[in-house]
Order: C-alpha cells, then structure tokens, then sequence
C-alpha cells in the first residue's frame, strides 16, 4: 500500500505512517460511543429505574389528558334537540342544545354582541362556525320575527323617490339671494352661489350671456335657463379708472395682470382717460377687453 501512494502520489514513509494514525483515531472515535452504551452499567442506587417511572408516569398523564380532551369535546352525553328559535336572540346553552360546541356558540354571541343581526334564514350561512350540514339540519326550525322598519327596507325593493318639480319662474339675476336663484329650473344650490359670487365680483350683469362666465355653466345649461330670468336697469357697480388702484382693478375678470399694470403706467405717463376710446392707446388692450371693461369704469 505504502509503495502504491509512493509510486502514484509520492506519499514518504513517515507520510504514510501518519496517515495509518489518522485512521486509527477516526475508528476508536466512531466505536467508544457503542461500546459505552453496550458495557454501560447500571446504576446500583436505582436513579435509572426512577428516571423510567417518571416518564412512563408522564406518558400516561399525556394519554389521558388527550383521552379526556377527546371525551370532553365529543360529549356523548350532550343533548342534542332541535326547537323553534330565534338567532338574534339565542343564548350559548340554546346553541349548544341544537348541537354546536361551546366555542362555536361564543363565537356566534361575539357577533350579535358587535350589532351583528340576522334579518332572514339564509343568513346563518355566514357564520363560518356553522357547517353546511348543521345549517340544513337547524334551517327548518329558524323563526325571525318581522324586523323593524329601517331593517325590513334593506331587503324591499328600491322605490324611486320623487322630487316636486319646479315650476317655472322669471328671476331677475341681479337682485336675487341664492334661494330665489334656487328656484329656477336647471339652478341648483351650488350654481345659485356661483352667480352670486361672480356677480358681486363683477360689480353686476348687464346681460344674460355673462352667466356663460360662471364656472361650470355651460351652453347647454344656458340655453335651460336664459328664458326664466331677467336683467334690471339697477346701475353696476363702477370703478373709477382715473383713480383706480392695482388692487381696485383686480377685481374685474376681464383684465389680467399685465393690462392692469398697464393702465395704470400709461396714466402716470400720459395724464387721465377722458373716456373708452382712450384705452386704444394701450397696445396689450384690445377692442374686446375694452368693451367688456366699459360698463364698471367711470371717468
């Protein structure tokens, strides 16, 4: 052996010896725990025969427990009875008399106690707790009375509710508070306070076509309505363009920014507006803006 490893590997004498003493060592380290248990002796004060009392004696204690945990939830001796009830209204010791366990039982008292309620029959099928089979068996003695008025709605069938329809009305938009405004056909609380909202920013309207302005009153809602309000000869509210602050023409909707500021620069410049044709003269001020603006300014 030792003249193969030399000849193919090139393992030495001494090489090989320690190689025999490794293999020795391996095999006396596998064989001492087999001998051990075999010459093993036993102890003469009887410790190991009271160590196998002990876990014979737990052994048994483990078996009956599981033997009376067993009898305990099979319960042979329960009463099983079917009578007419009510589920809303079912203690435990009725539950368990049509045949659930106690925990079962809790379980569904747990869920009327949360405001759970059982409105017809088939609902006890949602409770996990009851299996297919104890539903059938139970389902014909099930007695709910009529439930009351808001819980029997759940289960009747939808009823359109109707609305008295408006009657229709000529509103004048300019003096109108938002119940007057309520009362056309077409104008709800939500637009009626749109157009006062912009009719005060405004300074009033002096005609119709100004509520296609109002946000979110389109053509279609205008065309609704235009017959059933008015415009007043009651006077806007103008501002004085002569004097007029950054802040007073912010108001207007018709102006942005810019032309603002420009009406105010050019007056500094070049003295006061005489009147609308003057406003030409602002070149970021077209024929458009200048009409619109014309009504809420004075000279």
């Amino acid at each position: 052996m030792r003249i193969w490893l030399n000849k193919n590997f090139g393992v030495s004498k001494s090489e090989f010896n320690g190689l025999l003493f490794l293999v020795f060592i391996i095999i006396v380290i596998k064989a001492t725990p087999i001998m051990y248990g075999y010459y093993q002796p036993v102890s003469n004060d009887g410790s190991d025969l009271l160590a196998q009392i002990q876990k014979i004696t737990i052994t048994d204690r483990v078996y009956a427990n599981t033997i009376r945990d067993r009898i305990e939830n099979s319960n042979p001796e329960k009463t099983v009875k079917l009578f007419k009830f009510n589920p809303n209204t079912l203690d435990a010791l009725g539950w368990q008399t049509l045949g659930l366990s106690a925990k079962q039982a809790q379980s569904i008292l747990n869920y009327t106690a949360k405001g759970g309620k059982f409105y017809r029959a088939e609902d006890l099928q949602k409770m996990y707790t009851i299996s297919p089979e104890m539903y059938k068996k139970i389902l014909p003695y099930v007695n709910i009375p009529d439930q009351s008025i808001n819980a029997s709605r759940k289960y009747a069938p939808f009823e359109k509710k109707e609305y008295a329809e408006k009657t229709l009305v000529i509103v004048d938009i300019n003096k109108a508070d938002s119940a007057q405004l309520d009362e056309i056909k077409g104008i709800g609380g939500t637009f009626a306070l749109r157009i006062i909202k912009y009719r005060e920013r405004l300074g009033g309207f002096y005609k119709k076509e100004q509520l296609l302005e109002v946000y979110g009153l389109d053509s279609n809602k205008y065309a609704e309505i235009k017959d059933q309000i008015e415009i007043s000869n009651a006077p806007l509210k103008t501002i004085n363009i002569n004097t007029a602050t950054f802040n007073d023409l912010k108001r207007n909707p018709y102006l942005s920014f810019k032309q603002m500021n420009a009406i105010i620069q050019y007056r500094k410049q070049h003295g006061n507006y005489a009147n609308p044709s003057d406003l030409k003269k602002i070149i970021i001020l077209n024929q458009q803006v200048i009409d619109k603006i014309t009504p809420y300014i004075s000279f």
